[in-house]
């Protein structure tokens, strides 16, 4: 199991938030996904941070080359102030 943690920058939480809601049953319905959680800054509210749970890091990348990945992206990414940082992780 790999965490994948991506820092997301918004332009508008509120609008943000309400693509989010829809966006999250697309990237929970990937093949290798086991838990999908979105987390909002308290001191930066217009930051975000991703935690998903991956079989492995292939199940991500097999869904960033996905056309679900293509539906995820098209509705939070217009959302973005910049593209997000994205790095994954493991336990220890």
């Amino acid at each position: 199991m790999v965490l994948e943690v991506a820092l997301i920058d918004v332009t508008d939480p509120d609008a943000f938030r309400a693509a989010y809601a829809e966006a999250r049953d697309v990237i929970t319905a990937a093949p290798g996904a086991r838990s999908v959680r979105m987390t909002a800054g308290v001191e930066t509210p217009t930051r975000f941070v991703l935690l998903v749970e991956w079989d492995d890091v292939a199940a991500h990348e097999a869904f960033r080359a996905s056309e679900a990945f293509t539906r995820w992206r098209g509705l939070i990414g217009p959302h973005f102030a910049q593209p997000p940082h994205v790095e994954h992780f493991a336990d220890v």
